[in-house]
């Protein structure tokens, strides 16, 4: 196929050398992009490929893991090359071996990313949009936390349930709960810390020699309890990953009730991207934060 070619030919001037595919395997477990390994004696690359129309995907990918990379504090694929001819576009990054078990893993994880949360900004979100599954996410800086919070996560998720159809309930619970931001931080204002921003169990795992890596990130500045919460939400991250983060950079007492906020944001993701099993769960988890407000 024509886009092997290219590819290759991309690969071989990114690393200034002749690469020659010899082997090209599948690789399963992604839902938005084809995956592969791609090698040869010398060389081993992970593609993505998706449509031609998506190469901005994968440039917003190929940035936020250089941004986490420049960090020094998580280990993430290192970014090698992008591009799209006539029928696709790809993202070609370093291939790292991963397990998904590591001795003392764990720990490392929390540690680094309690590291990784200390560099900061001086604004919130990012120099470049990009996506969150498949999803826009829009990321213009602000210099307000819960003002950025309200516009560009919760109020972008209902205008898009609204464009979905999802009405009544869901929409006047959001629009209160909007209005109503500014009671869920009671303590001095967030940090802009570097987030992975689509922290699920599905997006770490560890490399041969133990360490974390983290990976397929929708990276941006904000409040580093956004990405604390989402690792509550699907489960997978152990009792020594948050002990080993918060005795590294301990969390605010309201926490416990702000996680509900963050991880209403990718519920309502779910919403407009898999359909209506997810309202219940959004509508519910907006009662339990108005019920916080009185």
């Amino acid at each position: 196929m024509s886009f092997w070619s290219d590819i290759t030919i991309q690969i071989s001037a990114s690393i200034n050398t002749i690469f020659n595919a010899e082997k090209i395997s599948s690789i399963s477990g992604g839902c938005i992009n084809q995956a592969y390994c791609i090698e040869n004696s010398k060389h081993s690359f992970f593609v993505k490929l998706n449509k031609t129309k998506n190469l901005h995907m994968f440039e917003a990918e190929a940035m936020g893991l250089q941004e986490i990379k420049d960090s020094h504090s998580l280990r993430v694929p290192t970014p090698i090359c992008w591009g799209r001819n006539e029928t696709n576009s790809w993202l070609v990054l370093e291939y790292i071996e991963m397990t998904r078990i590591a001795k003392n893993g764990s720990e490392a994880l929390g540690t680094g990313l309690a590291e990784m949360h200390r560099i900061s900004f001086e604004k919130f979100g990012w120099i470049q949009n990009n996506t969150i599954g498949s999803t826009s996410q829009i990321n213009n800086f602000s210099l307000d936390w819960i003002q950025f919070w309200r516009k560009h996560r919760l109020g972008y998720q209902l205008q898009l349930a609204k464009a979905n159809g999802y009405t009544g309930r869901l929409l006047e619970q959001g629009e209160y709960l909007m209005a109503e931001l500014e009671a869920f931080f009671p303590e001095t204002p967030q940090a802009a810390s570097l987030l992975h921003g689509d922290l699920w169990n599905g997006n770490y795992s560890y490399d041969l020699e133990g360490r974390p890596v983290l990976y397929d990130p929708a990276v941006y500045y904000g409040d580093r309890e956004a990405d604390l919460a989402m690792t509550e939400l699907f489960g997978g991250f152990s009792t020594t990953f948050y002990a080993a983060y918060k005795e590294a950079y301990p969390l605010d007492p309201s926490y416990k009730i702000r996680k509900t906020l963050y991880n209403l944001y990718h519920i309502l993701n779910h919403l407009n991207l898999f359909g209506g099993s997810y309202l219940t769960q959004a509508e519910d988890m907006m009662e339990r934060l108005l019920t916080e407000i009185h």
